[in-house]
């Protein structure tokens, strides 16, 4: 009787991760490496059973055309709700990549879920989990290193628990240019504390260590995103230019040099095209060979997986919006020709596309050398060995159902949420607000206040007025700007209006959710005190306003004083704006 084959090396858990590498790479038809190149987004069903079928309003396939027929192993988690149910969802995918020839498990990713902002594009946020300031306000915070350390680590462990081994994150963008619609995701303006922050997120996320108990950090959006021209997105095809007029290209990567001091092993590129930028290719950034091969392999030293932002090949549709590709100076190129040209810059990945057929093509066509795909796979398997993920396929739903979202990890968050609120003014010691206190609120659950002041209907009967707002910008946007907050920062006349109306009848605290640095020169000369939040529930503002917690955040960015002085700031350059209302690291305290 015949002796039985021994068990392929690379399924040897004892064995040096290179050689299982190179043995699984040996096995690999070109088509499952093609496959590797790719990291699309995929959604699951309500229920947590896999996509069998597209769903209406989403350019996605099903799940079995992404795993089995075009053999990708990375997906990035789009919808999602119930911890038990996402946890269910991936144990099924990763069954179904078991099933397949090499066995392969999938690396699930996510965009950040923690929030309060959600958009489809940027990240959706999931009740279910602890649910934190946006990170400008984690920047804010006091002890602010230990504090995002330890935030990393609770999104590691909540992650872990649903299987998912990717936070395509930090953004270690420097929030340079105060219109910017994706600066609440940053840690703020001051380079030094970006780059401090995002180590210390990082060291959070992998834990002790590369392993089964780490979360790999996909840092973004390299050479850093802050100096969009304008203040606008390149996620918007209208807006694809970055710019220097300061010249800041080497401050905006001091970020992700810490950042990959720090451990991280993979980095994703961004949309916009640099313009004037001296040495750097006017095409978006994934076909850009000076920079991701020059600067971020050569100069940085870094030798992990480099991935695209999501569509640059091809596009897609987000909730029937149209999205991409945004292949910013290659337009006129086609599909190939962009994978070609990207692969020479050094790109490993394509976020969002998944046209495996035409790596394929492209090798068998002889424009692509097979050994620069290998190349790709290698550091692609690398990390899948690295995290253990061959010998920790599946996770356990009831212990999901008991990590995500338990007590003392919403705890932590809504601490977090408390302590980064800023105190901008507080005239005659308005706040905090005495016991007993008639308040008429407006854009605030008056259920917040229960048991610590007296909710009124009228001004005309308050002691107080208490009033949230939302960082200014352009309504009524189409397309895929509706997904984002951009354009003007100051308030609506009628808004302003309001508060001096309110502020004439009772003393007037205004409170404002400083997404965007807002210019509050009109609401804070009318109003009595003035908190800036970054994503505080009502609950956490309450506690604030009746002296049940303390403000104890500082700015992490400077507020301007007007538009005229942002539209007169450099981009690039970081605490650009002319005379600001209130300086980077301001706050006040209660009794000072």
């Amino acid at each position: 009787m015949a002796a039985a084959s021994p068990a392929p090396r690379y399924l040897d858990p004892e064995a040096p991760i290179d050689e299982r590498v190179e043995d699984l790479l040996a096995r690999m038809t070109l088509e499952e490496k093609a496959g590797q190149l790719f990291h699309p987004g995929t959604l699951m069903s309500d229920d947590g059973t896999l996509l069998e079928e597209p769903r209406p309003g989403y350019g996605m396939p099903t799940t079995h055309e992404l795993v089995v027929e075009r053999h990708i192993t990375h997906m990035n988690l789009i919808n999602g709700g119930d911890a038990r149910t996402i946890a269910q969802w991936h144990n099924r995918l990763q069954e179904q990549a078991a099933g397949t020839r090499l066995a392969i498990p999938v690396t699930v990713s996510t965009d950040p879920r923690h929030g309060v902002f959600s958009s489809p594009l940027t990240g959706m946020s999931t009740q279910a989990l602890s649910r934190w300031p946006e990170h400008s306000g984690l920047a804010a915070l006091p002890d602010a290193e230990r504090r995002v350390e330890e935030y990393g680590d609770i999104v590691r462990r909540e992650y872990l628990a649903l299987g998912i081994r990717v936070a395509l994150g930090p953004m270690a963008d420097i929030f340079s240019d105060p219109r910017w619609s994706r600066g609440s995701g940053t840690f703020g303006e001051d380079p030094a504390t970006v780059a401090r922050l995002s180590a210390a997120f990082i060291r959070g996320l992998q834990g002790p260590g590369p392993g089964p108990e780490s979360v790999a950090a996909m840092v973004k959006h390299f050479p850093g995103g802050g100096p969009q021209k304008d203040g606008e997105d390149a996620h918007d095809s209208r807006y694809p230019d970055q710019v220097y007029p300061g010249g800041q290209q080497e401050l905006h990567l001091e970020p992700f040099r810490a950042s990959i001091e720090a451990g991280a092993r993979q980095v994703m590129t961004y949309y916009g095209r640099p313009l004037g930028a001296g040495g750097w290719d006017e095409v978006g950034f994934a076909f850009n060979r000076p920079v991701v091969q020059g600067l971020l392999r050569e100069q940085l030293g870094f030798d992990g997986i480099v991935c695209t932002d999501w569509h640059v090949i091809g596009s897609t549709s987000m909730g029937g919006i149209s999205f991409g590709p945004n292949a910013y100076g290659l337009e006129d190129a086609s599909p190939a020709e962009r994978i070609e040209r990207a692969l020479d810059a050094g790109v490993d990945q394509f976020g969002g596309d998944r046209c495996t057929e035409l790596i394929v093509e492209l090798v068998r066509d002889g424009r692509v050398d097979e050994a620069r795909i290998d190349t790709s796979v290698r550091r692609v398997l690398r990390e899948k060995f690295r995290m253990g993920l061959f010998e920790h396929r599946y996770v356990d739903p009831d212990k999901a159902a008991e990590i995500v979202g338990a007590a003392p990890l919403r705890e932590r968050g809504e601490a977090a949420q408390r302590d980064s609120v800023v105190l901008l003014k507080n005239d005659g010691s308005l706040l905090p607000l005495r016991p007993g206190t008639r308040v008429y609120a407006e854009g605030i659950d008056t259920a917040a206040f229960a048991g610590r002041a007296t909710t009124v209907s009228s001004p005309e009967d308050a002691d107080v007025a208490v009033v949230r707002l939302h960082a200014p910008y352009d309504p009524d946007q189409e397309g895929i700007a509706s997904f984002f907050h951009r354009g003007t920062l100051e308030f609506p006349a009628a808004q302003t209006e309001n508060v001096r109306q309110l502020a004439k009848q009772v003393p007037t605290v205004v409170s404002v959710y400083l997404e965007r640095p807002a210019v509050l020169t009109s609401i804070e000369t009318a109003a009595t005190a003035v908190l800036g939040d970054f994503g505080s529930n009502d609950t956490a503002l309450a506690d604030i306003l009746t002296g049940a917690a303390e403000p104890r955040g500082s700015l992490p960015f400077d507020l301007p004083s007007s538009a005229e002085a942002v539209a007169a700031s450099r981009e690039d350059t970081p605490f650009d704006t002319n005379e600001p209302l209130h300086r980077f690291g301001f706050g006040l305290h209660y009794g000072k």
